[in-house]
Formats: structure tokens, C-alpha cells, sequence
């Protein structure tokens, strides 16, 4: 985890760490260009003057600062935090950005922090979410650990945070939706038996976001560059209000033989959409 500096985000040291000595062969604009679109000096400054700050005060602080409002249905349905039991809460990933933020917020209020999340490895790069983090780095050195991380978290004393498609929603026929949901979440809370709490975020990014998206894969470029853009649009989505819509826990028995764990991720995303 970095240290909490004045320049905590370093595009430049985050490209050694990722490239190691190939890291000097980047050009000057590429980084001058990552260091605009991470909004490097923004972030350098909030991360700064939030440096005590840790956990759910943090991502509170960070709902202040994006002056981000939500309006939360169905919050009954979110368990009791005394009923002695984990759950795995699974969301729709609209925005990759807030969305993240306002569900850690409103779990970390009602368990009192008792939460993870399974996100990208890129975020232990902020020292004030690190702590609520177990980081996943699906193609990098951590990828042959991988699963034992996963089973970690899942066997773990802490309610469990997942966005299954893995990365932000894209547009698909028109309209914003995730991509087909990854299968891990069902056979690890059954596993683990873990109940489902499906939630549902609405919210989208902007539309140079996804024609981004959109060309890069007709052009065949594997490498995510959309993601690069994620912190551009979330100060685009500053002073926004979001619905959170969180529906009624489904029991991990339903995940029985009857369909593949694809097809039970596939009932669960179905659920989410039509909160």
C-alpha cells in the first residue's frame, strides 16, 4: 500500500511497479496525457487532505467531495448486522467509479465496516481504501494466486462487495448494461453459504466513454483503455444523485444443480436489472 504522500498517485511510479525497467521507454506525452486523465493533481490534493482518514469515513469523504447524492430503495432488505451471518452482495457496475464508493458507504454503515471488496489491484494505490480492499490482478504477477485469494475472501470474517462483470458496463444494442456476469460469486457463496443480496445502481457514463469502448473492440485492441478514463468520468458525474435500489437476500440453497453456476449468475444479473 503506498504511503500517504502530497503525490500519492505517481502515473510515472505506478509504471514501473506495472512495467518495471521497460517503464523508461514510455514517452513523455503518454505520461503528461495519463497524468491529465487520472486527474493526478486532483486526486494527489484530496487524498491529501483526507490523509487521516481510512475505511467508511473515507468513502463518506469521498461522497462529499464528488457532492454525490443517493436515493436508497429498499433498504430494509438489507440484513441485520447482528443476525450473526456473511453475505454476498453483488451489484451492477455502471460507472466504475461512484457506484463503488456509495455501495461500500451505505454497507459500511450499516456493518460498521464489516465489508470487502474484490476490485482491481490498481485501487491499493489509495492508501484511505486499501484497508476494505482484497485486490485482484487477474493478469499481472498476482494472477496465479487468483484463486486462492478469492477463497480467502470468501472464508473470510466480512461480508463480501462484487461487481461479477469484472469491469464497467458497456453499451450494448443501444442500451448500458453489463457484460454477462462471472459464475464465482454463486459457487463461492454456496460454498461458503453465503445468502445473495442483489443491488442495482443507475447511473451511466458519458458517451465518449463508451464509443471508446465500442472502437476499440471493433479494432481488436485487447488492452482495456476505456478504464484509463474511468477517473475523467467521475468528476464528469460530480453533483449527481444516483438510485441504489437493494433487493431481498436470495437464499445460497436456490443455487441448487437445476442450471450451471453461469446460468444461476445469469438468473441473479436478470434479478438486479429489474430492480
Amino acid at each position: 500500500m503506498n504511503e500517504i504522500s502530497e503525490k500519492t498517485i505517481d502515473v510515472r511510479q505506478i509504471l514501473r511497479g506495472k512495467m518495471g525497467a521497460k517503464a523508461k521507454y514510455v514517452p513523455g506525452f503518454i505520461v503528461k496525457w495519463l497524468e491529465r486523465i487520472l486527474h493526478q493533481d486532483e486526486v494527489n490534493e484530496f487524498l491529501w487532505d483526507n490523509r487521516d482518514r481510512t475505511g467508511v469515513e473515507w468513502l463518506e469523504s469521498c461522497l462529499k467531495y464528488l457532492d454525490t447524492t443517493l436515493d436508497i430503495v429498499g433498504e430494509e432488505n438489507l440484513p441485520d448486522g447482528d443476525d450473526g451471518r456473511l453475505y454476498t452482495f453483488v451489484s451492477n457496475h455502471p460507472l466504475g467509479g461512484q457506484d463503488g464508493v456509495a455501495l461500500g458507504a451505505i454497507l459500511g454503515r450499516h456493518y460498521g465496516g464489516n465489508f470487502r471488496y474484490l476490485v482491481n489491484d490498481l485501487l491499493m494505490n489509495l492508501p484511505g481504501l486499501a484497508p476494505l480492499c482484497i485486490p485482484i490482478n487477474k493478469t499481472g504477477r498476482q494472477s496465479r494466486n487468483f484463486p486462492a485469494m478469492v477463497e480467502a475472501g470468501f472464508r473470510g470474517d466480512n461480508h463480501i462487495l462484487m461487481f461479477p462483470a469484472g469491469i464497467c458496463s458497456r453499451r450494448i444494442d443501444g442500451t448500458i448494461h453489463d457484460l454477462p456476469w462471472k459464475k464465482t460469486f454463486i459457487s463461492k457463496s454456496v460454498e461458503t453459504h453465503r445468502d445473495v443480496v442483489p443491488i442495482h445502481f443507475g447511473g451511466r457514463n458519458s458517451d465518449f466513454f463508451y464509443n471508446l469502448a465500442d472502437t476499440c473492440k471493433r479494432l481488436g485492441i485487447k488492452f482495456n483503455i476505456a478504464m484509463l478514463y474511468l477517473a475523467d468520468e467521475m468528476y464528469k458525474n460530480r453533483h449527481k444523485t444516483f438510485r441504489v435500489a437493494i433487493g431481498k437476500p436470495i437464499p445460497w440453497q436456490t443455487f441448487d444443480k437445476s442450471k450451471t453456476p453461469m446460468e444461476w449468475a445469469k438468473y441473479v444479473q436478470d434479478i438486479v436489472y429489474k430492480l
